[in-house]
């Protein structure tokens, strides 16, 4: 996945380390060029010095290519006007870091796809939606040590009609991943997974993990026939 960081500061630097360290194609902006070159020397990561809201400085970093963008400018108005130039560069996916909640509708009106707010913080949220779109985090269990997820099964996934039990037999569907619950959404009905539940389409089941697993069960689980 192609992804560019708009600003490096201590988020945008850690965001940066862990998508290098998972593998993505990465390019940092940011108008501290001394900032540039740590981050370069750091992650090895691709930087550019300049400014979020310079159409030609997006475009220079990949922007008409780029799977998705992170904002995390030091302030609102960056990010807006940076999500805004992502939204006419037809970037996929536009993720903003919100400092102030009064600028909460401005963030989407510019077309920002996911807001995370200063209060919910964390880092592997952030990494869940750039790298897991189909996954929402729930809950942080054991200060963080371990988080309960909701995974949404796709009408032609390869998971639809396998048992839990079959499930999780799988080599390839990670151990540390706990079946909790099914919600059944076509009659409203919540399940406690016993070992022959069967997963039907539009089931959204909830899962125990830590974050490095989730990846990998999420791909077993919505991956289309």
């Amino acid at each position: 996945m192609f992804v560019i960081v708009a600003g490096a500061g201590l988020i945008g630097r850690a965001i940066t380390e862990m998508l290098v360290q998972n593998r993505h194609d990465v390019v940092v902006i940011d108008l501290a060029r001394e900032v540039c070159e740590t981050v370069h020397a750091e992650t090895g990561a691709m930087t550019i010095h300049g400014s979020v809201a310079n159409i030609q400085v997006l475009e220079e970093a990949g922007a008409l290519k780029a799977d998705a963008m992170v904002c995390l400018m030091r302030n609102d108005a960056d990010n807006i006007a940076c999500a805004l130039l992502s939204k006419s560069l037809k970037i996929p996916r536009i993720i903003a870091r919100l400092r102030d909640p009064r600028y909460e509708d401005a963030y989407k009106l510019a077309g920002v796809t996911t807001i995370v707010r200063m209060a919910d913080l964390l880092l592997n949220q952030i990494m869940t939606e750039i790298e897991q779109p189909k996954v929402q985090r729930i809950i942080t269990l054991r200060g963080g040590k371990a988080q309960i997820y909701a995974v949404k099964i796709p009408a032609s996934a390869k998971s639809v009609g396998m048992a839990i039990r079959e499930i999780t037999q799988r080599k390839s569907f990670p151990s540390e991943c706990v079946f909790t619950g099914i919600y059944r959404q076509a009659k409203g009905d919540f399940l406690i997974p016993r070992g022959n539940h069967v997963l039907r389409e539009e089931d959204v089941v909830f899962l125990v993990s830590t974050s490095q697993h989730i990846k990998k069960a999420t791909d077993f689980l919505t991956k289309i026939r």
